[in-house]
C-alpha cells in the first residue's frame, strides 16, 4: 500500500538504550528464553540454534573508548543470532580490585546501555561468574580475550569456562586502553588545565592553588597573542615579499641619492673642515695678557731652585732696642707691595 504521495510505507526505526537485567523487557526476554535447551559451540556456530544464543561479555568499561566498543562487537558476532548480556562491576569492588576510575560506576553504567551492540545490562556485576550467576542469566557462552586473568583464588577466572566448552574468544585492540588515554591526560596535564580555565572552570574545579591558576591564564594570554599574530602574518601572504622587495628598492634608492649628492670628493672635504674645527675646539685659548704683564704666566720676577718665589725683604729696617718705641715702627715682619710710604705717628 502507498500514500497518495506516491512514497511506501516505511517502519520508522525507534533507537533506545539496552534495559537494565531488573528491568521489563530484559525479564521478558530472559523468560521467553528456554534454557533446558544446551547450545553447543557447533551448533550457535552454524545457525541451528533454536533461540538467540545469550552471550555474556563483562569489564570495568571506565573511559569508554573504541577498544571496549570493538570487544563487544566482536562479542555480538561471534554467532549469527547473539541476545548480547554485559556485566559492568560497581565503584566498590572496582576500587579493591583494580584501582580507583575516572569515571564514577552510574556513567560506565550509562556509556555501555548506550553501545549499540548492548542488549542487556547487568549492575553490579562480580568479578568472577559462577553457575548460580550463569543459571540466573541464562548464559550460553562467556566472550573475553584470551588472556589469562588472575584472582586471589585462580591464575585465570575463565579457566572453568574454558574446560566446559563456554568460553569464546575476542580480540583486543592494541594501541588503546584506559591506562593509556589517563597516561595521556597526565602526560598533556597542563594543556587540559589551561583549556578548562578558558572554558570557564575556576581553580576550585581543576584542584589547583590560586598561584597556579594565574600562571596558566598569563599562559592562556601569550599563546592567544601568539596565534593572533601568526594568523596577521598568514593574512598579509603574498603581501610580505611585496613589502621586503619594496624595502629594499627604497633603500638602493636612497643610497644611490646619498653617493650623488656626496661624491668622494665631497665627503672628503666634509671631513676635513669637520676635523679642523674639532680640533681648534679643543685646543687651549690664549692668555689675553702680553708677556711682561703681572698677570702674565710668564712673570719678571725669577724662581728658586725648589719653584718656589723668592722672599721678600721687610720695607723698615728694625731700629735698635735703645732708641726704638714700639710706636715708631712696624713690625720687621711686616710686608707691603704698595709704593707709598707709611710714616708712624708720632703723636
Amino acid at each position: 500500500m502507498r500514500r497518495r504521495s506516491g512514497i511506501p510505507d516505511m517502519k520508522l526505526s525507534i533507537c533506545k538504550p539496552a534495559p537494565f537485567s531488573g528491568e521489563p523487557e530484559a525479564i521478558r526476554n530472559r523468560e521467553l528464553c528456554d534454557y533446558s535447551q544446551k547450545i553447543t559451540y557447533e551448533m550457535a556456530r552454524s545457525g541451528r540454534a533454536s533461540r538467540p544464543v545469550r552471550v555474556y561479555a563483562d569489564g570495568i568499561y571506565d573511559l569508554f573508548h573504541q577498544g571496549h566498543a570493538r570487544q563487544l562487537m566482536q562479542a555480538k558476532n561471534v554467532f549469527p543470532n547473539v541476545y548480547l548480556i554485559v556485566g559492568v562491576c560497581n565503584d566498590a569492588l572496582t576500587h579493591s580490585k583494580k584501582g580507583r576510575t575516572v569515571m564514577n560506576e552510574t556513567e560506565r553504567y550509562e556509556a555501555v546501555k548506550h553501545c549499540r551492540y548492548v542488549d542487556e545490562i547487568v549492575a553490579d556485576a562480580p568479578w568472577e561468574v559462577d553457575d548460580e550467576y550463569v543459571t540466573k542469566h541464562k548464559i550460553d557462552f562467556i566472550a573475553h580475550d584470551d588472556i589469562p586473568y588472575g584472582s586471589d583464588e585462580s591464575n585465570d577466572v575463565y579457566a572453568p569456562w574454558k574446560a566446559k566448552g563456554m568460553f569464546v574468544a575476542t580480540e583486543r585492540t592494541e594501541g588503546v586502553s584506559t591506562s593509556d588515554i589517563v597516561a595521556r591526560i597526565v602526560r598533556d596535564y597542563d594543556i587540559y588545565v589551561r583549556r578548562n580555565l578558558a572554558r570557564g572552570y575556576s581553580a576550585k574545579d581543576l584542584n589547583i592553588s590560586y598561584l597556579s591558576e594565574k600562571k596558566i591564564r598569563l599562559q592562556n594570554k601569550m599563546h592567544e597573542l601568539k596565534d593572533k599574530g601568526r594568523r596577521v602574518m598568514d593574512t598579509i601572504g603574498e603581501r610580505k615579499d611585496d613589502m621586503i622587495a619594496k624595502w629594499e628598492e627604497k633603500s638602493r634608492e636612497f643610497i644611490e641619492n646619498f653617493l650623488l649628492l656626496f661624491g668622494r670628493e665631497r665627503l672628503s672635504n666634509i671631513w676635513n673642515e669637520s676635523k679642523g674645527k674639532i680640533l681648534s675646539a679643543l685646543s687651549p685659548p690664549v692668555s689675553p695678557y702680553p708677556p711682561g704683564s703681572p698677570t702674565s704666566s710668564n712673570g719678571d720676577f725669577d724662581y728658586m731652585e725648589d719653584g718656589l718665589p723668592p722672599r721678600k725683604n721687610p720695607r723698615y729696617d728694625t731700629p735698635s732696642s735703645s732708641s726704638s718705641s714700639k710706636n715708631n715702627y712696624y713690625n720687621a715682619d711686616d710686608y707691603s707691595d704698595e709704593d707709598e710710604c707709611v710714616t708712624a705717628n708720632s703723636d
